[in-house]
């Protein structure tokens, strides 16, 4: 599938590349937008092509329960529906069904789970999250995982993940095939395994011999140490092909990006940017920031001096202060506007610095810049 990603460049085990899809490309390292429920929060797509951002994920689990993802596939799929452009992932529901439910049960079927909207019973399958992502129209997808409770015990992390790697051979068998259709998809498999290293070895190496258009490393940013993600990012990405873009899932820090970054991983989603901009937190080339505080009321200064996002090239601390005090929607939607805009600059800088063959100058000046707080 050599259409799919090409790598472009490396720089010790830091990776640059590009993804081609049926709706455009996207150059790797990216950072990826979460929409949920078919929409970045607060933001428009022309608010988000503006800051940068070049995909966008949405939520099997969310969108399958409302709308129904046969009410999006008649509005055009995820793509037509929300009047998103660039590519799109969306990932298996696997995550939802465990975080969001205190009643599912597992079995080798499955996932049965009473729905959080009107605790009807559901059953969430390999083959079901397959057809479910086929109509939403995503050009990546994600394999349905067994996702364990955490803490567990060993014993529990090598069953969730054996159970995932049967999954996945489901999920190749029951991925429609939409070629005939005009579109494709590619299914990505997602390395489980906990913070044990040797089940962490053996599900990758079952994953590659799949042959897979790409490859996720799940299970991390849920409660282990920041050495332990690390530790695992270094066992695991060696055993990826080299040819096939690596995806970490949920890890939005700045700081934990640029490490995994060096550890040779090209792809990222977290909730983190938006959820922290309804919150008052904005990300800046010197610490984070809280908007909210009184230092800021009067302040003619942006966000932050070096970003050209619409944000801070219109808008004073003071001014976005206010909004926030007062709960004004615009508020959050420019904070989240900067938060996207950095996240996105961010990864351009390390591709930039991929390609110069100086990532290891660019992880030492940004790793101090983004870690912590500003004030």
């Amino acid at each position: 599938m050599p259409d799919f990603f090409q790598l472009e460049h490396t720089d010790g085990r830091a990776r640059a590349g590009v993804l081609r899809t049926d709706h455009g490309e996207a150059q790797t390292p990216v950072f990826m937008a979460v929409g949920t429920q078919g929409t970045v929060k607060g933001c428009t797509p022309d608010q988000l092509k503006d800051a940068g951002v070049t995909v966008v994920l949405g939520n099997t689990y969310h969108l399958m329960l409302r709308p129904g993802d046969e009410t999006v596939a008649g509005l055009g799929g995820l793509h037509g529906m929300a009047r998103w452009e660039g590519p799109m992932l969306t990932d298996s529901g696997g995550y939802q069904v465990f975080s969001l439910s205190d009643t599912n049960k597992v079995t080798e079927e499955g996932c049965a789970f009473k729905n959080h909207l009107d605790g009807r019973e559901e059953l969430l399958t390999p083959e079901r999250s397959m057809s479910i992502q086929h109509n939403l129209g995503a050009d990546i997808v994600m394999q349905l995982d067994d996702v364990p409770e955490l803490p567990t015990t060993p014993e529990r992390e090598a069953d969730t993940m054996r159970r995932s790697v049967r999954w996945l051979d489901r999920c190749v068998d029951a991925l429609p095939e939409c070629s005939a259709q005009g579109k494709r998809q590619r299914l990505f498999g997602i390395v489980q395994g906990g913070v044990t290293p040797a089940l962490r070895e053996e599900s990758a190496r079952e994953l590659v011999k799949r042959d897979l258009p790409g490859y996720a490393i799940g299970g991390l940013s849920v409660g282990e140490t920041k050495r332990q993600m690390e530790e695992i990012l270094g066992l695991v990405t060696p055993l990826l092909p080299e040819s096939r873009p690596r995806y970490l899932m949920g890890v939005g820090y700045p700081e934990d990006m640029i490490n995994a970054l060096g550890l040779g991983v090209d792809m990222f989603d977290c909730v983190l940017p938006t959820r922290s901009a309804r919150h008052s937190q904005v990300f800046t080339g010197r610490g984070r920031l809280r908007m909210r505080n009184s230092v800021h009321a009067k302040s003619t200064l942006p966000i932050d001096p070096e970003c050209g996002c619409y944000t801070c090239t219109n808008f004073t601390r003071g001014y976005l202060r206010h909004l926030m005090m007062a709960g004004e929607m615009l508020g959050m939607t420019l904070l989240s506007i900067h938060n996207l805009s950095f996240y996105t600059a961010l990864m351009r800088r390390a591709r930039e610095a991929i390609l110069a063959d100086s990532f290891e100058d660019f992880a030492k000046e940004w790793l101090p810049r983004v870690s912590g707080a500003a004030e």
